[in-house]
């Protein structure tokens, strides 16, 4: 590996101009790219088929030596009883001598579709409407493969820098074999700069580079106040029920403003931009008349403070209700971490409080869930000033630096595998994408954008000293 360092110099004016002509005309092309991949319900989710995952495999490899790729290979991870996960696409052009490596990844994988109901056509038949494309894996993360063949196509043999494109197959349940995938092609992936498109842009118009992420850790709290069931009319009100603990329980957890109420945990500096509340407001969907939670700028709460979630309930439901107690009840939370947060640390802490507020002494069991590390990048280096001024070239303004109040668990293996690289995450969705959502849809223009941008990042990374 190579120190990546930029000169002052990049393409020139002309080459600026003759770059942006060359993706305008591509992108018809692109854009048919894109739909056929959206044809593909490549949904890794192991209760459908997965012979659309294969398949989908099959058709990014095809992409990837279309654009030019010498050297493109499907490939799992291998267990002790053999293949592991999804199938994943590596393709890979050799750096030229003192030149660096950039690793650029996506994923091919796609969230089930939902109620067909939901959406206004068929999740994957691809559409256009208002300048979006409409489909399942539209904009996550088909879009982002299509992102990279797009760059690699409009600069053909003038790459300066060596690619290779990990497009993964897995990511929407959770990477499973991300880290034994990276460890045991560790070669064949290793690069100085890794560019991941899988973020989203601060709006339409504006770009964005995401610079934290936050981090993750679930568990399931059961409490449990009897051996078993006992009718409510005989035993209630000396025994409270394990529902209403429960709840009683759940309330502990944020204070009366809506904070977070667990002790131990961190919270990162408040971001530079925020995110105004009439356009969050309309972005989640909030009904009128809920007050929202919590201290500070709304991207604060979003980005650099944690957020705790109940996000399921075993319970009986209504409709097998009966006139009991019920002895038993289990949450599921979700714990998002503030940037400078350690996983384990957090999980300490969030069991400690749950044990310490057991309702009327009620027995509360806590099961850890997964982790999964935040992420900070830092804004000064020379990767990341190279795409600001890609970026900046691309859509005329300059980029926001942005966090993420969700979490990609994966950059903290890349990290953990490769420490010395530099860490690119950039953007294909917008506020509209709706991603993993009913009419997810890509903004055709914006889309168009990204494929200059990144083109003239790989351009710029190679023009760098050397």
């Amino acid at each position: 590996m190579r120190c990546v360092t930029t000169a002052n110099t990049s393409p020139v004016p002309d080459d600026v101009a003759h770059l942006r002509e060359t993706v305008a005309g591509l992108f018809p092309a692109l854009r048919a790219d894109l739909e056929a991949l959206v044809r593909i319900p490549s949904v890794s989710n192991a209760a459908f088929d997965q012979a659309h995952v294969a398949a989908s495999a099959d058709a990014v490899a095809a992409l990837l030596r279309d654009a030019g790729m010498p050297e493109v290979q499907i490939l799992h991870a291998t267990g002790v009883a053999g293949p592991l996960g999804a199938p994943a696409v590596v393709a890979r052009r050799p750096a030229p001598e003192g030149a660096p490596t950039v690793l650029l990844y996506a994923h091919h994988d796609v969230q089930p579709p939902g109620d067909d109901a939901d959406w206004d056509g068929d999740p994957f038949e691809p559409v256009e409407r208002d300048g979006r494309l409409y489909g399942r894996g539209a904009a996550d993360d088909k879009a982002g493969v299509v992102a990279h063949v797009g760059a690699l196509r409009a600069l053909g043999d003038e790459l300066g820098v060596g690619v290779t494109v990990f497009v993964e197959g897995e990511e929407e349940v959770g990477s499973p074999s991300f880290l034994p995938f990276l460890t045991q092609h560790r070669d064949l992936l290793a690069a100085d700069v890794i560019v991941v498109a899988d973020s989203t842009n601060w709006k339409v118009g504006v770009p964005a580079l995401t610079t934290s992420l936050r981090g993750l850790v679930d568990c399931d709290v059961e409490v449990a106040v009897l051996d078993h069931a006992v009718h409510s009319g005989m035993f209630g009100g000396p025994v409270l029920d394990a529902l209403t603990l429960l709840s009683r329980l759940i309330t502990t957890l944020h204070d009366d403003a809506g904070n977070v109420a667990v002790a131990g945990l961190v919270a990162a500096d408040e971001p530079e931009v925020d995110y105004a509340e009439a356009d969050f407001r309309a972005d989640a969907g909030i009904l009128d008349g809920v007050r929202l939670a919590g201290d500070g700028t709304l991207s604060g709460r979003l980005w650099t403070k944690p957020a705790l979630s109940v996000i399921g309930i075993d319970a009986p439901s209504v409709a097998r209700a009966s006139n009991t107690l019920v002895p038993a009840a289990t949450a599921k939370l979700s714990l998002r971490l503030a940037p400078g947060q350690d996983p384990a640390a957090a999980m300490t802490a969030l069991r400690a409080h749950l044990e310490a507020h057991a309702p009327f002494g009620a027995r509360v069991t806590v099961r850890d869930g997964e982790q999964g590390k935040p992420f900070q990048a830092p804004g000064d280096s020379a990767a990341m000033q190279a795409a600001r001024w890609a970026f900046e070239t691309s859509w005329g303004t300059p980029p926001v630096d942005i966090g993420v109040g969700g979490s990609i668990p994966f950059i903290a293996d890349l990290l953990e595998v490769f420490p010395e690289a530099s860490i690119l995450v950039t953007g294909v969705e917008d506020p509209d994408s709706r991603a993993h959502g009913a009419n997810e849809s890509v903004h055709l223009a914006e889309l168009e954008k990204v494929v200059l941008a990144e083109a003239l990042l790989l351009a710029r990374l190679g023009f760098g000293e050397r």
